[in-house]
């Protein structure tokens, strides 16, 4: 099987390492890729939100299955032609796509299939933000409606800062606060039947302790020892396989990669946002843990064949990885500085996955932007998982680089 993955952050680099460890992948591609794909799959230069030039990239290699990565292209519309080509693709259309491309129409759908999620208002002028932060009061949740790459969620107890993220939005979707600890689950779905993968939690906010501001995520683990029993059956039934109906039903099904960001409130799970991708950091650590290969999954999903697999096989121990971010980061990161030390991290538990590289002049790696990698680590538990990941982390130079330092420390605990 010929498979070509669009993208080049660290989420792709986990994709490809899995699909270069099935054998039934006979070649693999990447576009545009980046320093660390480039050591398992072949890259070419391509716009990853041009459709047209994605599908002659994929009819020219004779690709079996595309899989599109970022959430940018897919809300573009990348997945359209190559479907029109009749080229198997995993990952939605645009239409569907709009689940993350708007938080107003995920909460529109959402309604409709009678899924539990936060009160909210869709505001789009000064005046019915602050009416909308008053009948919720603090902490204030303000997003974004649109794309903005895990960074256009403010949480704040400052009404001022509130309405001035508001402000900078053209469109915002302001709900309820929702107490509890926050769980990632993926559902790997064609439209019909629904998949779900193994939970993992992730961490948004840049400094040790939940503190400073939001970033694309500084780490991840899984499993979740601490989460209820029944928690997968639960979100499927409530949440995943609702959602997937209700896109089916309007005429738009959504096929590929469905993210549910869970809060496990006081008054039961409810659902903070909807993905229409692999998510990134929680990617590395929950496709560690996968045994099954991942290729035949993805195109069971892309041809529409999915509820005839076998069930998921997973590793029983655990995965933990820690984003090493540039100086700088997430407000201005410092780019072009060498990263040494690559090469002293990998063993049979722990690698690196490229998010933000490029390869130098001289075959150097290079930093290309915020969050630079991650390392990733298996063991038989949280806290080994863990204290490989750190001892990784720890081999690798960046100049001014940060990590956090506590990623998985209470699970681990």
């Amino acid at each position: 099987m010929k498979v070509l993955v669009i993208g080049g952050g660290a989420r792709e680099h986990a994709l490809c390492r899995s699909l270069s460890l099935d054998p039934a992948v006979t070649e693999l591609h990447c576009a545009p890729g980046n320093a660390g794909i480039a050591q398992v799959a072949t890259v070419h230069p391509v716009d990853q939100l041009d459709g047209a030039a994605v599908t002659a990239l994929a009819r020219g290699l004779a690709a079996d299955l595309v899989v599109v990565g970022p959430e940018a292209p897919l809300v573009a519309g990348v997945a359209d032609p190559l479907r029109e080509a009749g080229i198997p693709v995993f990952g939605p259309s645009a239409d569907a796509a709009q689940l993350e491309g708007s938080k107003a129409f995920a909460k529109d759908v959402m309604a409709a299939a009678g899924v539990p999620t936060a009160r909210s208002y869709v505001c789009t002028d000064a005046e019915e933000a602050a009416a909308a932060l008053d009948a919720f009061g603090a902490p204030y949740v303000v997003k974004d409606d649109g794309l903005a790459a895990g960074k256009g969620v403010v949480v704040t107890s400052d009404r001022e800062a509130a309405l001035e993220h508001a402000a900078a939005c053209e469109r915002v979707v302001i709900e309820e606060y929702l107490d509890g600890p926050e769980v990632s689950l993926f559902a790997i779905t064609d439209g019909t039947a629904v998949l779900p993968l193994v939970p993992a939690q992730d961490f948004k906010r840049a400094l040790d302790g939940d503190e400073g501001p939001n970033t694309g995520g500084m780490g991840a683990y899984s499993p979740l020892p601490w989460a209820p029993e029944g928690l997968v059956d639960e979100v499927l039934a409530t949440v995943l396989q609702p959602t997937v109906d209700e896109l089916r039903r309007r005429g738009t099904p959504f096929s590929g990669l469905l993210y549910a960001g869970l809060a496990l409130t006081s008054r039961g799970t409810r659902v903070i946002e909807f993905n229409a991708r692999f998510g990134d950091p929680e990617t590395q650590v929950v496709l560690a843990r996968l045994r099954t290969p991942l290729a035949g999954v993805l195109l069971a999903a892309a041809d529409g064949t999915l509820a005839g697999l076998e069930p998921l096989r997973w590793d029983e121990g655990a995965a933990v990885t820690v984003v090493v971010a540039a100086e700088g980061y997430p407000a201005a990161p410092r780019t072009g500085d060498p990263i040494e030390g690559l090469a002293d991290v990998a063993d049979e538990h722990t690698h690196v996955l490229h998010a933000g590289t490029r390869t130098g002049e001289g075959g150097e790696v290079l930093s290309a932007g915020g969050r630079v990698l991650s390392v990733t680590a298996t063991g038989a538990d949280i806290a080994e998982a863990r204290e490989r990941a750190y001892h990784g982390v720890a081999k690798i130079s960046l100049k001014g680089s940060h990590h956090r330092t506590d990623i998985a420390l209470k699970a681990a605990q």
